[in-house]
């Protein structure tokens, strides 16, 4: 099983940032590869594409709000995975007030290696944890 994890400490609020990634719909208001998400199933799945227009289908796990947590794994999607859960959490920061926040998965590499499936979602988490930095840096 492989896995990858980013985090970020951002000068923001938690509070204020679970508000922003905190519904499982969230991702297209901070995330700019992902432009459009719909949610089925009482808003436990979410229909997303990637940059290519790949379908990418994500099913709610876990969601806890007042912990600033939510959970999901992949239902569909072109990534060469399969068991794929990833978390994404937000906390005050050890330093200063601001928030930290991590996103990590775990998945089974199908059809590439687990070297290459790391290097992938260590992407996709990393650019995602940069992107959100970005957006409040635009807001200032």
């Amino acid at each position: 099983m492989a896995s990858a994890k980013a985090t970020i400490d951002l000068p923001i609020p938690p509070d204020k940032v679970w508000n922003l990634i905190g519904g499982f719909g969230s991702l297209p208001e901070w995330l700019p590869f992902i432009r459009k998400s719909d949610l089925t199933r009482g808003g436990r799945l979410r229909h997303l594409q990637d940059p290519e227009g790949h379908p990418i289908v994500e099913q709610l796990e876990r969601y806890d709000n007042a912990a600033r947590t939510y959970s999901y794994s992949i239902v569909e999607s072109p990534f060469p995975v399969v068991n794929y859960l990833a978390t994404i959490t937000v906390s005050l920061a050890e330093v200063g007030r601001g928030a930290h926040v991590e996103w990590a998965g775990t998945f089974t590499s199908n059809g590439a290696s687990d070297a290459e499936v790391h290097t992938l979602f260590q992407g996709i988490f990393s650019d995602g944890l940069k992107a959100l930095s970005e957006h409040y840096e635009a807001a200032r």
